[in-house]
């Protein structure tokens, strides 16, 4: 996501058995969802068909970014559908982006990106402050990204072509470490998480096979996700400060809010 002398991407995520109900990722923290294999406990029958997820979007506050001197530090929210599942190997996703720099200054911006193609940074100013509206939507002819900044009252939409590979089996509230990965997508590292104290997500929905529902959809499984850096050893050398933490959703199932360290 940041473009650097080596560019901060979304790496998929790195996910470890947590407590039950939760998982632990080196560089993901928030709330996923996913076809469900089991409603209320019991398992699905009387369908062989599994959920394609097609549309998400989430309401958001940017952080303001605590930055200090002599070391940069990264941080990205974001909405996106697939890259959940271990085999996955594509993500579409639109967000935002606050990272320090070496000398202590914070940036911000917008950015879109299909894994495993590079994200792309979007002109649109965005400040601490700033409500910000994304979604990702898989339409018949491409895959529809939006950032709207309701505080200033702009927007950017495109309209992108169906990759190769697409990943529709989860869609994602994410706060996230980026990471520095070779071309392929191979070989990646989380960099500095960059303190941002807290960011809310509200406004949240989905859509899976024509059926519109929140995190906590009986349709759907939902996971809760903590950032703990090298959680599974995948990661290493860069990333290994900086801890986040999603709280419960709602009782509405439309909100949560990701803290930097333990919330």
């Amino acid at each position: 996501m940041a473009t650097a002398a080596i560019a901060a991407v979304a790496a998929l995520p790195q996910l470890a058995a947590a407590a039950p109900g939760d998982e632990q990722s080196s560089n993901w923290a928030g709330w996923a969802i996913s076809d469900a294999q089991t409603i209320a406990g019991a398992p699905v029958t009387g369908s062989t068909t599994t959920l394609s997820f097609t549309s998400t979007t989430a309401t958001w506050v940017q952080p303001k970014v605590t930055c200090a001197t002599n070391e940069p530090t990264y941080s990205a929210f974001w909405v996106g559908l697939g890259g959940l599942a271990s085999d996955s190997n594509a993500l579409e996703q639109v967000g935002t982006q606050a990272n320090c720099t070496a000398a202590g200054k914070a940036e911000y911006y917008a950015w879109y990106e299909l894994v495993p193609a590079a994200s792309v940074n979007v002109s649109l100013k965005i400040r601490p402050g700033d409500v910000i509206t994304a979604s990702v939507n898989a339409e018949p002819d491409g895959i529809l990204v939006q950032v709207k900044n309701r505080t200033r009252k702009t927007n950017f939409t495109k309209l992108l072509p169906t990759p190769a590979n697409t990943d529709f089996t989860s869609a994602e509230w994410i706060a996230e470490a980026p990471s520095t990965c070779d071309s392929m997508l191979v070989r990646c590292r989380a960099l500095p998480l960059a303190n941002f104290g807290k960011v809310p997500f509200t406004r949240i929905a989905a859509i899976a096979n024509n059926h519109p529902g929140t995190v906590t959809d009986s349709t759907w499984t939902s996971t809760a996700i903590d950032l703990v850096p090298d959680a599974t050893g995948h990661f290493s050398g860069l990333g290994t400060s900086g801890t986040a933490t999603p709280t419960a959703v709602d009782a509405a199932g439309r909100a949560f809010q990701v803290y930097f360290g333990t919330s």
